[in-house]
């Protein structure tokens, strides 16, 4: 049985992550006590759906709204990760500080921790994420939402569990623009502001690396060329590395300034290139559409 853990921080996009798991099949229960996890999957492991099949897919939320109960979480994890026919995973949702303060700012509500911060907004933030830190160490995938929209944050979680386990590794190819910021899922960042800029150009400035002009113009240069070569070099050697160690996404991102020609040129020819060999490959390009 999958068994997801959907944790992080408040306001970060845990309602719209358990959403999509519903709709991708999942068996979701929101604002679970870690106490009654083990029990939960114990009941769900003997039961069966509306259509008589066994529940093989399971997804809970749990997080700081259980107030001391959820400190219970770490030794609910260690329980099922030990228990027979339950493949457990923890994903952690996370944003930046500003980016929490300005959503709970817009929805005016309330932070599960405002009466112990004495209303302070800043200081509730900052102990949840004391609070968390350990879980967040532990977890199997975490995502930023800080520049998600609710659309890519729902895509990206799609992404990770629509696949079967035993699948091969999925990597996720993504351009990014510094000036946005670095994507906290990242697990390698390239930066190819150092590469020729079609930014420049007139009748290249605005296309995008989407475009075959733009991507010629990119890598008409040795140093492109050799800088593609020594990545592909150096991931392909990783690869067969993180798999044996049990990871099942990785994902790669490259970072221009505003990530609109040199990244998206180098985050389509990279998942070209990995696609080769693996059917699992995913082309994000986060900041495409930002003006």
């Amino acid at each position: 049985m999958e068994f997801i853990i959907v944790t992080g921080l408040s306001g970060s996009g845990k309602s719209s992550c358990i959403q999509v798991l519903e709709d991708i099949g999942f068996f979701c229960i929101d604002n679970m006590p870690p106490q009654l996890i083990s029990n939960f999957a114990e009941i769900c492991s003997e039961s069966r759906n509306d259509r008589g099949e066994k529940i093989s897919k399971v997804a809970i939320v749990t997080d700081i709204r259980g107030g001391a109960l959820f400190l219970k979480l770490a030794d609910s994890v260690s329980q099922l990760k030990n228990t027979d026919g339950i493949d457990l995973k923890v994903l952690f949702l996370e944003a930046s500080k500003d980016v929490l303060m300005k959503r709970y700012s817009e929805t005016r509500r309330k932070h599960p921790l405002d009466e112990v911060s004495g209303g302070d907004l800043s200081k509730a933030i900052d102990a949840e994420i004391e609070l968390l830190s350990d879980i967040r160490a532990g977890a199997d995938y975490i995502i930023d939402s800080s520049l998600l929209t609710a659309t890519q944050l729902k895509e990206q979680v799609a992404e990770l569990f629509l696949e079967k386990p035993g699948d091969r590794m999925i990597i996720s190819c993504m351009s990014f623009g510094f000036k946005y910021g670095v994507p906290g899922e990242a697990d390698l960042v390239f930066d190819v502001r150092c590469l020729p800029n079609p930014f420049y150009v007139p009748e290249l400035k605005h296309k995008t690396g989407l475009d075959r002009y733009v991507r010629d113009y990119v890598m008409n240069s040795e140093q492109s060329l050799m800088f593609e070569k020594k990545i592909y070099d150096m991931v392909d050697f990783l690869l067969p590395l993180y798999v044996r160690e049990g990871k099942s996404r990785l994902v790669i991102a490259f970072g221009c300034t505003g990530g609109k020609h040199r990244s998206i040129t180098f985050a389509h020819r990279a998942a070209e290139h990995f696609r080769t060999d693996n059917g699992n490959v995913r082309e994000v390009h986060r900041d495409i559409d930002k003006k």
